[in-house]
């Protein structure tokens, strides 16, 4: 079985335009498959639509077909809303028009593209209707420097198109580093070197399976010349003491970072899964620095709990059961002394003001770019934030421990 790069840490393709415009046509001719419905009638697509898939020279990518900006139907309010919520994961804006078209929709997702500093490309379709003027052509040029034209019905003309959008999206990010160039803790070891890595099978592990945090620490260690050694909390004593030198680092999962911290030797690293994907996805030190605000909670205050995976929540889940213990626990404030919102998936309050206090979740299916601009969100209205792994580790009292290598990072 090909074990596929998650769609987080793929490039975010996003392509938005007017109702009927071609968007999915363009979609289907690039990526060769019929992702997206195709129909004559304005409105087919509602929900965004992915695909993932490999380009070269770019690598894995994640086209997000998107309902049209200028939806005018009974649904329009809830599609529109839904295709506003890709902005914050995009890396890319793709904007598909026709010639001589680009009024106020589109120059509403240029100000969107703008803001958030990602390359805007403009796909004139249809031309198999008209070709595209010099005028409309110089417009763009001064709209944006990555155009392309081409006919998504031209099933002769497709791969002149996937080379003409590969060429494009080449030259408009030059610079851009993959996310899968990003270390998680490979960084942290040095080359030829050991980490153990904690991984306890509760209720929430799939089964079969290991959760993606792990098997892609996994992965970043065996990519970086590396070494993992994977083992179960009750069996970390004895795999510790086999060993004829101290591991370089040790990575556990936060929920036994408390009893793995205890029998840990202090001149040992010592850090959890979740903060390692707090450095990667988001800030790890704005995360540090709302841990605190745990302490500030007082009666009558309302805490956020971010769950950006969809999944039946478990007797013991993390994000429902334990952190709320934990928290009532911390701050002794009771069921009715202390208000806790838990939402999940890609759902998210609008209004971050009424929180004292946000607890985000590792990040894993989130985008970077998307994690960064929650957390960017909850500093401008001065919500402190932190995940659950740093939440955690600071309930067990040995956060400092947990973050003391960042102290090395510096002098590296």
């Amino acid at each position: 079985m090909k074990i596929q790069t998650p769609k987080s840490l793929r490039l975010q393709i996003a392509v938005f335009g007017r109702a009927n415009v071609g968007k999915s046509s363009f979609i289907n001719a690039i990526t060769g498959q019929n992702v997206s419905i195709v129909s004559a009638e304005a409105g087919t697509t509602t929900d965004a639509v992915e695909k993932a898939m490999e380009i070269a020279p770019i690598g894995p990518v994640v086209f997000i077909d998107t309902a049209g900006v200028n939806d005018t139907s009974e649904l329009a309010g809830e599609r529109i809303k839904r295709t506003a919520a890709v902005f914050g994961r995009a890396d890319v804006f793709v904007v598909v028009t026709e010639s001589g078209v680009w009024g106020e929709h589109e120059e509403k997702l240029r100000e969107e593209a703008r803001e958030r500093d990602v390359p805007l490309v403009a796909v004139v379709n249809k031309t198999d209707l008209g070709g595209t003027t010099d005028d409309f052509r110089e417009r763009l040029k001064k709209i944006t420097p990555y155009t392309m034209e081409c006919s998504c019905i031209d099933n002769a003309g497709q791969n002149a198109a996937i080379n003409a959008f590969r060429d494009v999206l080449v030259r408009c990010l030059p610079n851009k580093s993959s996310p899968l160039e990003h270390p998680i803790a490979a960084d942290l070891i040095p080359v030829g070197g050991l980490a153990i890595l904690v991984t306890p099978i509760d209720a929430g592990a799939p089964k079969g399976r290991l959760i993606l945090p792990q098997v892609m620490v996994i992965r970043d260690i065996l990519d970086g010349h590396r070494t993992a050694m994977v083992v179960g909390d009750d069996e970390y004593l004895s795999s510790l003491s086999i060993l004829n030198k101290n591991p370089d680092m040790v990575i556990c999962d936060s929920q036994v970072v408390n009893k793995i911290a205890e029998q840990t030797p202090p001149d040992i690293p010592l850090t959890t899964f979740s903060i390692l994907f707090a450095r990667l996805k988001g800030d790890l030190e704005i995360l540090v620095r709302g841990a605190a605000a745990i302490d500030t909670l007082k009666k009558g205050d309302r805490v956020l709990i971010a769950e950006a995976c969809a999944h039946h929540a478990a007797a013991d889940d993390i994000g429902r059961v334990k952190i709320p213990n934990l928290l009532r626990k911390h701050t002794g404030l009771g069921d009715g002394d202390l208000h806790i919102d838990t939402y999940s998936g890609r759902d998210y309050p609008a209004e971050l003001e009424r929180y004292s206090l946000i607890i985000h979740c590792g990040a894993c299916m989130l985008t970077r770019r998307e994690m960064l601009l929650r957390i960017k969100d909850a500093v401008n209205k001065n919500v402190p934030i932190t995940n659950y792994g740093v939440a955690i580790t600071y309930f067990c009292g040995v956060l400092d421990r947990a973050v003391d290598w960042r102290i090395k990072c510096v002098k590296d």
